[in-house]
């Protein structure tokens, strides 16, 4: 029987313990990351949380309750506080913020993430990698990292072990970045400035942007958190785009329904219509509503503030329970292809976000 197989037999019976044991296991992975975090500050609390869930699946204590009875909250909380986490993270957002760049900036930000998807896309595809994770991993590396790809895969309806393969290789690679990529700022030739707007357009998570850029300072980081929300901003259109394309490809199989049906029997009465994801998924306009919230400066900052923490938990939470999705014995199989993935994803980010800044300072 093969992994998808085992997960489609798993998500069909019923969880004995409902979904409070997997809720209240990824509430402790997130207690944990929060630990590491406060210990080793310059891992990132969410880097901490994915690579926390996929210790507790392979670990011999804890592999049979992460498969067995936390199950399901584990992947109710991959799934819908992702959601909630990725709507939060519009307030984070301000029109005014992303304008402020300036156009020269934001064109060299459409160029990357333009890039970046379709290179990375059109590789995964050569590689011959399976299910949505070209897809996954493209939208990873362009826009923001693990918040990302669970925003695709909501509108494109991705298998779970699609997604936990695609976070984890964009987080290992976006933590990685944290030790790298300081160390190249001075033999590039850059200033603060320039390398915050580097990072910003090349790193993957928010968390991981900001363990790397502050290497630069204050006006380092300044630049490349504003830089990184811009890419943030993108993830709307994309999340769109994905749903339009999954609807036509529903549309285009229905076809051929019809067209089969109509040409064994002389009738349509055998196919079936299938549910069409919304254009602009719920999530997803939640998040461009926080932005405009955000932008009419009615919230105060205290506000803003208990809601970036209660995001941050959430997310963390979120991929705690994809973390825990991660089946490494499968992950080994497609390694080889999986990591030249990765790595060629990781250089054509890094060289076009150079390239972009030189170009725009």
């Amino acid at each position: 029987m093969t992994l998808r197989e085992r997960a489609t037999r798993t998500r069909s019976l019923p969880s004995r313990g409902g979904d409070a044991p997997g809720l209240l296991l990824a509430a402790a992975g997130v207690a944990a990351a929060l630990a590491v975090h406060a210990a080793v500050p310059a891992v990132p609390k969410l880097t901490a949380a994915v690579l926390l869930g996929m210790a507790a699946a392979h670990l011999p204590g804890l592999r049979p309750v992460v498969r067995g009875v936390a199950r399901s909250g584990l992947s109710l909380a991959g799934k819908r506080l992702m959601r909630l986490g990725i709507v939060l993270l519009g307030l984070k957002l301000s029109l005014g913020d992303v304008l402020g760049l300036g156009w020269a900036t934001v064109a060299m930000v459409l160029a990357v993430v333009a890039a970046t998807f379709a290179g990375t896309l059109w590789l995964g595809r050569r590689l011959g990698l399976p299910g949505d994770q070209p897809l996954l991993v493209a939208t990873g590396y362009s826009i923001c990292g693990a918040s990302a790809i669970g925003a695709v895969s909501q509108a494109a309806g991705s298998e779970e072990e699609d997604v936990a393969a695609s976070v984890a290789l964009v987080t290992l690679c976006g933590t990685l970045a944290i030790a790298v990529l300081p160390l190249l700022q001075h033999p590039l030739g850059l200033g603060g400035a320039e390398f915050g707007r580097w990072v910003g357009a090349s790193v993957h998570d928010v968390g991981q942007v900001v363990a790397t850029a502050q290497t630069g300072g204050a006006g380092a980081l300044r630049e490349a958190v504003l830089v990184k929300l811009m890419r943030v901003v993108l993830l709307a259109p994309l999340v769109a785009g994905v749903a339009v394309a999954v609807r036509r490809r529903q549309r285009w199989v229905k076809q051929q329904w019809v067209d089969q049906s109509l040409g064994e029997d002389g009738s349509e009465s055998s196919v079936k219509s299938g549910s069409r994801p919304p254009i602009v998924p719920l999530f997803v306009a939640g998040f461009l509503a926080m932005i405009v919230l955000r932008t009419t400066g009615v919230l105060p900052e205290r506000v803003l503030t208990l809601a970036g923490d209660a995001q941050e938990l959430l997310l963390a939470a979120a991929l705690f329970g994809l973390g825990s999705a991660v089946h490494l014995p499968t992950m080994v199989r497609t390694g080889g292809r999986i990591a030249l993935l990765g790595l060629g994803s990781w250089v054509m980010v890094a060289g076009v976000s150079y390239a972009g800044v030189l170009l725009t300072t």
